[in-house]
């Protein structure tokens, strides 16, 4: 395969009660069904609220599932909770291994990796990182063994959470802790990918359209398909909107398109919060 057609979405937020993240995804679907790209992620965050709601997330594989090309996910803080840090309040709800095992029960592999176009494709589960469950230790041991055969190939990350901000060195403050890979987690990652060639890390968790270079490693942050938070709930990073991104990769080379599907809206995250209780 000389190009491989990647098309990230993230934030997805589904459960059945939220009519405009519904429309919202239906419209991406609509783009996604004229595309074709020969694969789609979701980075997290794709039902609503996991941990409490099993329905959320029946309910969102159920719409992914109806997409006409593959898909891979990846979990989110609301599929099966957040990982704690070290200054930052305790998660609401913390990561739970019963949580992570119906995210894989209903939608699929919490991390993976495959090869395409020359490209080691590697995705993770952020949300164990530093939590101490056993699944950690066990992941990380996963992927030194596979980036131990990369073989040269160049990498592409995929995760929920950014790994950090700006520099990996980046202080936690109590307030933006959870954003990110908490520490000490980060640092071993960026230490075990430190001998492959790192050419992208893609994320969602922001909710705002990020696109930097740090070092020889690009960093894509994926706006939420479903809302946008407003100034007066989260600092504005970079661009607050809903959309998606698509990726061209080809040997040695990528492309990033970052898009909006026709007729996305962006819903601000007071006209959710009504609708939060499952119950």
């Amino acid at each position: 395969m000389s190009e491989f057609r990647l098309t990230q979405i993230s934030d997805t937020h589904l459960g059945r009660r939220f009519a405009g993240l519904i429309a919202n995804f239906h419209r991406v679907s609509e783009h996604i069904d004229a595309d074709r790209p020969d694969l789609v992620i979701n980075t997290g965050d794709v039902s609503f609220d996991g941990p409490t709601s099993r329905d959320d997330v029946e309910f969102a594989k159920g719409l992914h599932a109806a997409l006409p090309v593959d898909c891979r996910y990846l979990p989110g803080n609301h599929d099966i909770g957040d990982n704690p840090t070290a200054l930052g309040p305790a998660p609401k709800p913390p990561i739970a291994e019963v949580h992570r095992q119906q995210f894989r029960d209903i939608i699929g592999e919490d991390h993976w990796s495959f090869e395409a176009a020359g490209w080691r494709f590697i995705g993770l589960n952020s949300l164990v990182m530093n939590s101490g469950l056993a699944f950690e230790a066990a992941q990380f041991d996963w992927l030194a063994s596979d980036i131990s055969r990369v073989n040269g190939k160049p990498v592409a990350l995929f995760l929920h959470k950014p790994v950090f901000l700006n520099l990996p060195d980046d202080p936690e403050l109590p307030e933006t802790s959870i954003r990110y890979v908490p520490q000490p987690a980060r640092a071993r990652l960026i230490e075990m990918f430190a001998t492959a060639d790192l050419r992208l890390i893609a994320s969602g968790h922001v909710h705002q359209r990020r696109d930097f270079t740090f070092g020889h490693t690009r960093h894509i942050w994926a706006p939420s398909a479903g809302f946008k938070i407003h100034d007066g709930r989260q600092d504005r990073i970079a661009i607050k909107e809903t959309g998606l991104v698509e990726y061209r990769f080809r040997p040695d080379s990528f492309e990033v398109r970052h898009v909006r599907a026709a007729g996305q809206v962006d819903i601000d995250i007071e006209e959710i919060l009504p609708l939060m209780d499952p119950h």
